[in-house]
């Protein structure tokens, strides 16, 4: 598989429902985890986290440990073509995990945290038959991407969103405007604020733990 990544297992053969875990601009795969090893911890899923392919540059110029999916910085702005590509990207990524991995493909989740939410989002809405449920963790879901998107029959399709009231890095006003903007596509949204920066907090995790097992792990 092109993409580096992380698998965890939980007990038992599978087919496994999954979720596959997409990290945020300058972070990697390993520290996406580490933030939802609470939800990890529980073994109810199998959980994949790839890695995205670009370095980031430190204020020095030097690369650092970080990655990122599209270019995100005042000098390097993000474009259409840089976003499509990162998206192209996570595509063959999940394509290929579905014939690598004991994924029970009908109870399949995508989960992005920042910039990876907005993987996640052009993803999951350009194809939602695909996907059992769709996370989006203080990311942003733009206009340039909706116009993109193709005809799909997005009612009832399973959406969480959670924003942190204090976020320095995508404001809570872009989640609202996110929310919205799903509203109007029809899908079946939870919005959730929470009095945090931009980062996972526990009382979110517990909210979308007992979200993810009532969907994947109930009779829905």
């Amino acid at each position: 598989m092109k993409l580096a990544h992380i698998v965890v297992e939980p007990p038992g053969d599978g087919p496994h429902p999954t979720i596959i875990a997409l990290h945020g601009f300058g972070s990697t795969a390993l520290e996406l985890l580490g933030q939802l090893e609470p939800l990890i911890r529980r073994e109810r899923f199998l959980w994949i986290a790839p890695e995205a392919e670009a370095p980031v540059a430190t204020e020095g110029g030097a690369a650092s440990a970080g990655r990122g999916w599209f270019p995100f910085t005042p000098a390097n702005r993000p474009t259409s073509q840089s976003i499509a590509q990162a998206v192209a990207g996570a595509r063959e990524f999940v394509e290929e995990a579905c014939l690598r991995y004991p994924i029970d493909r009908s109870r399949l989740v995508l989960l992005g945290f920042s910039q990876g939410g907005v993987i996640a989002y052009a993803l999951a809405l350009s194809d939602p038959s695909r996907y059992r449920a769709l996370v989006a963790l203080s990311s942003w879901l733009s206009n340039d991407l909706l116009r993109a998107l193709p005809d799909a029959d997005r009612r009832r399709f399973p959406v969480w969103v959670q924003h942190g009231t204090r976020d320095e890095v995508i404001m809570v006003s872009r989640g609202r405007d996110s929310a919205a903007r799903l509203r109007e596509l029809g899908v079946e949204l939870r919005y959730r604020e929470y009095d945090a920066a931009h980062e996972v907090v526990a009382p979110s995790l517990a909210e979308l733990a007992d979200w993810l097992e009532g969907l994947l792990l109930g009779d829905s």
